[in-house]
């Protein structure tokens, strides 16, 4: 059975920090790209982040990109989200999810995460 399991999360006031983790299993980590995507209430599904199978590609959404770092780690089967400078806008539910090809789109993504929230109060 496949599981990514994530962590982190919370409230933060606003120019805070926050790290999301995301734990996979039961798959071949190291040939899955992944990427996190948040929903936010009354808006669609937005893409965040994502990194390749190996760690050396990156990119990043607009409205994240200087803030938010993504890594992974294939030894421990882990992928994280380091998020600075956040914003009362960065509020959302986030999720991880596990792709082969590396992708900025949700209907690409075999394996989801079960979502955490991030509260950024002002």
């Amino acid at each position: 059975q496949v599981l990514l399991v994530q962590s982190g999360g919370g409230l933060v006031q606003a120019g805070g920090s926050l790290r999301l983790s995301c734990a996979a299993s039961g798959l071949t980590f190291s040939r899955y790209a992944v990427a996190w995507f948040r929903l936010a209430p009354g808006k669609e599904r937005e893409f965040v982040a994502n990194i390749n199978w190996d760690g050396d590609r990156t990119s990043y959404s607009d409205s994240v990109k200087g803030r938010f770092t993504i890594s992974r780690d294939n030894v421990k089967n882990m992928v994280y989200l380091e998020m600075n400078s956040l914003k009362p806008e960065d509020t959302a539910v986030y999720y991880c999810g596990a792709s082969l090809p590396l992708t900025t789109g949700h209907a690409l993504i075999d394996y989801w995460g079960q979502g955490t929230q991030v509260t950024v109060s002002s």
